[in-house]
């Protein structure tokens, strides 16, 4: 052998060696991490029943005591669902390293809509009268019936599914056969995917902790804790994430984005912490576009500008935001792999002339509106509401339609605006609070070619508001489950806003497609997931449902 051909042999020998370390040294990460949140489950969980004890004996002196045990509930559900999670990473590193042991209105009354046909019907019939109630003979003959339907709800039922594998023995050979297990949701299969589905969805679609979920299923006779209930979650999490890979992928695609962020408490030490979650959007109905809608979610415990950074790090293109500067490092021109363009968001620039031309805002504080009320700013108000009116005309229409009834109609009216809040700006104090408006869209490097890159190409909005509408569930679901109990807990509420949300911008039911997904996943080979996406799964529903 010569000395080149030793010499790669050796170096072959070190570097399998080498990977053998290095799997078992991820082996022995997973399995430390594994046990670390399990013995922080296990801390929170006795937390717990020493608080409830403690309430137990001395009783409630306040409602002090009554908000902590929520609190321990919500921080224990989350550390649940993370041992969840760690643990099955923890296998799954040791199957892949088999070498290591280790708005006012006048109501109006409702109208009832017919009940649909679906519904199963139950006749319940009014006992009919022996003799005609004028003269009392008895020859009376039916002639017709009327019907009064009324709406009624059945409990929802539970059921234990019960798979039974026969055993069969040759009488030739004697040997014994037996048909395969079959695939489960979650590995050992003692939850359906109809109710891992319910779950998630009621904690994160409809805003229903997990101990709150675990009280009402316990009056409906089935006794299942917080614990088991967040290890739902954490199973759900781990089986779902080739399907979030997907809508992630399918989301950064896309050359123009929406990006918002939104406010969510985080429970820590002596309160809780104000920490965030980002969305960025893929809608591209207002130009039709073609390409299905989409949002994915990210979690942090701050607003500092590195999130946006890493979240889009491999992404560039168009992004429509409200003005942030933590979404600056995006815009350099020396940014790899490329520079973001901004376009920004002209409802927020609409509302800060709307705050000072609010009316019925101002009356309803109590003060004099004719003092209060900005002429300039109601102008301004009217000019952009004119902007706004042109752009719902062109809604939906393809993106050179777009362009040239933008370059028409609407790009006059943005160059009178211009003019004339420069004009009216010159006459007026730096301090005034229509100048501090006008500024918002004026000063700073780029600022207004930024609010007008819209003029420019028939893809952008005049607005962030897909962005805005898909974080309209998450400040509804402050008020229900008042802070994300770990940072784990804010990355694991991020992974299911992003199926959820997307599920529901396909207009489809979350919960029944989740439960479909979970159901099909496992006898699923990778190259057939897609089929599973939510514009995939609607369009093979509808076909089915035409079929039948």
């Amino acid at each position: 052998m010569s000395d080149a051909a030793s010499e790669i042999a050796r170096l072959s020998a070190a570097l399998a060696a080498q990977t053998a370390r290095a799997q078992a040294a991820e082996t022995e990460l997973a399995q430390a991490r594994a046990l670390a949140s399990c013995t922080d489950a296990m801390i929170q969980k006795l937390k717990l029943e020493i608080a409830k004890l403690r309430r137990d004996k001395y009783g409630i002196s306040s409602e002090r005591r009554a908000r902590l045990i929520d609190q321990l509930e919500l921080q224990l559900e989350e550390l649940e669902a993370a041992a969840t999670e760690d643990a099955l990473a923890a296998e799954q590193a040791a199957v892949t390293d088999k070498t290591s042991s280790v708005r006012a209105f006048a109501r109006r009354k409702p109208v009832r809509k017919p009940f649909p046909d679906h519904l199963p019907r139950e006749r319940v019939v009014v006992e009919a009268p022996i003799s005609c109630s004028c003269c009392g003979s008895d020859r009376i003959v039916k002639m017709g019936e009327d019907i009064t339907e009324t709406l009624e709800v059945i409990p929802r039922q539970w059921k234990v599914i019960q798979t039974v594998r026969e055993k069969f023995t040759c009488r030739a050979c004697e040997k014994i056969s037996q048909p395969p297990a079959p695939f489960h949701a979650i590995p050992r299969g003692w939850a359906g995917p109809q109710l891992i589905a319910m779950i998630a969805f009621d904690k994160y679609g409809q805003h229903q902790p997990l101990n709150r979920q675990s009280e009402r299923i316990a009056r409906e006779g089935v006794d299942l804790s917080l614990s088991t209930l967040a290890d739902l979650i954490g199973h759900a999490c781990v089986a779902l994430t080739p399907i979030h890979a997907l809508i992630a992928r399918h989301v950064l695609d896309a050359g123009r984005l929406h990006g918002d962020d939104t406010t969510v408490p985080l429970l820590a030490r002596g309160g809780a912490k104000t920490a965030r979650l980002w969305t960025y959007v893929r809608d591209d109905r207002p130009w039709d576009g073609g390409a299905p809608p989409a949002a994915l979610f990210h979690f942090s415990t701050d607003r500092r500008k590195e999130h946006p950074t890493r979240h889009l790090a491999e992404w560039h293109g168009v992004l429509q935001s409200d003005v942030y500067g933590g979404y600056n490092d995006l815009y350099l021109a020396d940014r790899s792999p490329g520079p973001v363009r901004s376009a920004l968001c002209w409802s927020h620039a609409r509302r800060k002339f709307f705050e000072l031309a609010d009316i019925k805002a101002i009356a309803r504080k109590g003060k004099k509106v004719a003092k209060e009320i900005s002429p300039i700013a109601l102008d301004a108000v009217t000019r952009i509401d004119a902007i706004f009116a042109a752009e719902r005309d062109i809604t939906g229409l393809s993106e050179a339609a777009r362009h040239e009834a933008r370059q028409q109609w609407v790009a006059p009216m943005v160059n009178d605006l211009y003019g004339w809040m420069l004009a009216e700006r010159a006459r007026m104090s730096k301090h005034n609070p229509v100048a501090k408006a006008m500024n918002y869209m004026l000063e700073g490097t780029g600022r207004w070619e930024a609010f007008t890159a819209f003029l420019d190409d028939g893809r952008l909005c005049l607005t962030n508001n897909a962005a805005e509408r898909a974080l309209r569930g998450i400040a509804l679901g402050r008020k229900s489950w008042l802070f994300a109990g770990s940072e784990r807990g804010g990355d694991r509420a991020a992974f299911m806003y992003t199926l959820i949300v997307t599920a529901k911008m396909n207009d489809i039911d979350p919960q029944a497609w989740m439960a479909d997904v979970l159901a099909r996943l496992p006898d699923m080979p990778v190259s057939r997931l897609p089929e599973l996406l939510p514009w995939n799964w609607k369009a093979a529903m509808e076909l089915k449902r035409i079929a039948a």
